[in-house]
């Protein structure tokens, strides 16, 4: 049985369709097979995992969310997200424990899962939009760090995340599940020429400000009062000198401790709510 995003059934509120429960349905190896980059791409759908998640695609959405999977503890522990799911005219199905981890990454499933298409935009969107504060991923390859990123993005209230063409997919398992949600909060786009996009930001004044240790001056040091973007590099070892070259400046983050460096994930961090507190004002409360 192929499961893409034309041929999922969306049935009324009052699906009582029988409970699945065999690990080797044809509709669990659909939903499984979608941990496959191969098949997220062929199909155009996405797997979210976890109440968080769920409630969140549910909430934000809903025009989004095929299908949502839930086994007894899930159905039991969430069951005001599966309410608003059939208020949303979203299929409920009901779930054996073992059909659910058959789906899932992960070894010990929370309860749900939400099968849903592609979420990503074009980045022409993005730009039109005159974005304030956006966050730049070059050859991240690491799902954890881009989740998280994403995540950090959310958080601080950044225009969109922009991801370059040679870093991890987007829907890739991990990079939903450390995202929590924030894939469904605010614009992403996806296999950007990283090169050309810098050009781009630049003619529209938005300044682009690469992290590296080498920078000469740190994240606190740098106006970050107008238009920019924060460039993310790899993991082990950074951003190439034509991308560092590119931009407008290299900025560091600050070490006050004896540790040795910051890893992608906590170094966006501290980027971008020095980027929040700049253009928001501080928070109280």
């Amino acid at each position: 049985m192929r499961l893409d995003a034309a041929a999922v059934r969306r049935p009324n509120a009052s699906d009582a369709s029988p409970a699945l429960t065999n690990v080797k349905a044809e509709r669990v190896r659909a939903v499984a097979a979608l941990g496959r980059r191969s098949a997220r791409e062929r199909r155009g759908l996405f797997v979210a995992e976890g109440p968080q998640a769920v409630r969140e695609a549910v909430a934000c959405r809903p025009g989004d969310v095929r299908e949502i999977f839930a086994d007894s503890d899930g159905q039991g522990r969430h069951h005001e997200i599966l309410r608003a799911a059939r208020d949303a005219g979203i299929a409920v199905r009901a779930t054996s424990g073992e059909v659910l981890a058959a789906m899932c990454s992960t070894t010990t499933p929370q309860g749900l899962l939400a099968v849903c298409r592609r979420v990503d935009v074009p980045l022409d969107s993005i730009l039109a939009g005159t974005p304030r504060l956006l966050v730049v991923l070059t050859s991240v390859r690491d799902p954890g760090n881009a989740g998280t990123v994403i995540r950090g993005a959310d958080a601080a209230g950044a225009d969109a995340v922009i991801i370059g063409s040679a870093s991890v997919d987007l829907y890739n398992p991990k990079v939903v599940r450390s995202a929590v949600g924030s894939h469904f909060h605010l614009p992403i786009a996806v296999r950007v020429d990283i090169p050309a996009l810098l050009t781009r930001l630049g003619e529209l004044s938005i300044a682009t400000y690469a992290t590296d240790g080498s920078g000469p001056r740190t994240v606190y040091e740098v106006d970050l009062s107008a238009p920019h973007a924060w460039v993310m590099g790899n993991e082990a070892w950074g951003m190439p000198e034509s991308v560092l070259s590119a931009c407008d400046e290299v900025v560091g983050v600050p070490l006050y401790g004896r540790a040795e460096s910051l890893n992608l994930a906590m170094a966006a961090t501290v980027c971008l709510f020095a980027s929040a507190r700049a253009l928001h004002g501080p928070r109280a409360g």
